[in-house]
């Protein structure tokens, strides 16, 4: 038997920052995983995916600018692109292993499940620990339609070495849109089917439907309101059956890729025997992160799914929960103003209340929308698609939300992400000089 102040289940963002916070005030630590270490973003999400991007960035640019002094043909290799982003995520688990290593923590390779309240069992190897914090992230939600095994993962997509030629990408969020520009500009034929009424339904409508001008610009075929029904293979071709207001119709590709959303990963941890409640595929957790039926575990990232599912939010999340572990239970998570990107063509953002959550707050609000193609912004890179919507608060001048469609919002959107944690007002951000001619300098405007 193994024993530890603290186990983590998972070697992600938030497993790492809640390792060397406690394992820094002198707690022994061991930190499992069954994959590679280094968790989701770095390996198989956020990271990879922008590696990929950055080559569908310049096939972007350059079609904007054809014709306009740039000439000439480019073209994605997608075998020199996978190796170009495999040059970030090959040394990843090896650097994480070596992190903990020097900080004296141990490592363990294979599945965990719960054997009693605070003990592991991990390929055979018996684990007790006073407290246990899962940070397991997240895994693909099960559709439960027939064929359902013939869709490949976000994960696999990223280490295809060849891109086939024809794609389906079944569901509309985040993963689909960026994976949609993504083999788009690599030379596939891209169809996305979503059952919803739009595609990136976490950002607001208006926004998204100026986007959609870019997505016809790429080729990319949306369908809405269009749900998989199931899928069959037939030798190397996959038949996609869906229905829609159109009634019944058959979709062919070569790949047919899982984008319908993920759940927090807890089906194999065995949590009944650890007296650990899940309610509706989550975690019961209180207020500090802690589980409300097990005061030994704790929960942190997309594990838990109490704030959004983003990588900063992983962060925030350990930091707290290491906090509640070494001090007792006083710190709450704090999820104001965390900004969320959809790094499309051209990105879309948004932070803080959409609009439909500011009339129904009951608040005074002041709303400020414009479709701004016409700005320096978007006139220098020949872009079609560049737009805001802002929410501020009457009578206070706080800014309660932003959302952003456009060249370099992925960064701009920053700026209103720290005006909205600190309580910084529209009259704040007016009186600021930005660098020009920037993405930031248009935000005076914006309000």
């Amino acid at each position: 038997m193994k024993i530890y102040d603290l186990a983590i289940i998972g070697t992600g963002t938030a497993a790492m920052v809640a390792a060397m916070r406690v394992r820094g005030a002198g707690w022994n630590v061991a930190v499992i995983d069954h994959k590679p270490f280094g968790g989701t973003c770095a390996l198989r999400g956020c990271d990879p995916k922008k590696m990929l991007i950055a080559g569908a960035e310049v096939i972007d640019a350059a079609g904007r600018m054809r014709g306009h002094g740039i000439v000439g043909d480019v073209r994605i290799d997608w075998p020199d692109l996978i190796a170009f982003k495999r040059t970030f995520t090959d040394p990843v688990p090896v650097k994480n292993e070596h992190r903990y290593a020097d900080k004296d923590i141990d490592t363990f390779h294979g599945e965990a499940r719960f054997t009693g309240r605070t003990t592991l069992d991990v390929a055979g190897t018996a684990i007790q620990a006073r407290h246990i914090l899962i940070a397991a992230g997240a895994v693909p939600v099960p559709l439960g339609i027939p064929g359902e095994e013939h869709l490949a993962t976000s994960e696999e997509f990223l280490a295809l070495e060849h891109l086939p030629s024809r794609i389906v990408l079944v569901g509309g969020g985040y993963i689909a849109a960026e994976f949609a520009r993504i083999a788009a500009r690599a030379g596939a034929q891209v169809t996305v089917l979503q059952r919803g009424e739009r595609m990136l339904l976490q950002f607001d409508p208006d926004l998204v439907g100026w986007l959609m001008k870019a997505f016809d610009g790429m080729g990319v075929d949306v369908r809405t309101r269009t749900t998989v029904t199931a899928i069959q293979r037939a030798g190397d071709i996959f038949r996609v059956e869906a229905s829609s207001d159109a009634g019944q119709e058959t979709f062919e590709a070569d790949l047919v890729v899982h984008a319908a959303g993920r759940r927090p990963a807890l089906d194999k941890l065995n949590l009944a025997t650890a007296d650990v409640t899940v309610e509706h595929g989550r975690l019961k957790l209180n207020e500090y992160l802690q589980s409300v039926t097990n005061p030994a575990i704790y929960a942190a990232g997309d594990a838990a799914l109490v704030g959004p599912p983003l990588t900063p939010v992983s962060s925030h999340d350990a930091k707290v929960a290491a906090a509640n572990l070494l001090e007792g239970n006083h710190a709450k998570p704090d999820y104001t103003g965390v900004p969320s990107v959809a790094f499309t063509s051209p990105p879309i953002a948004a932070v803080g209340m959409s609009e439909a959550a500011a009339r129904e707050s009951g608040l005074r609000v002041r709303i400020k929308s414009e479709f701004t193609s016409g700005w320096f912004t978007a006139r220098r890179e020949a872009e079609r698609v560049y737009g805001y919507k802002t929410v501020v608060e009457e009578g206070t001048g706080r800014i309660l939300g932003a959302h952003l469609v456009g060249p370099h919002v992925d960064e701009t959107i920053n700026v209103f992400a720290l005006a909205i944690r600190h309580g910084l007002t529209a009259d704040d951000l007016k009186s600021t000089m930005f660098a020009y001619p920037t993405g930031s300098s248009d935000i005076g405007y914006m309000l």
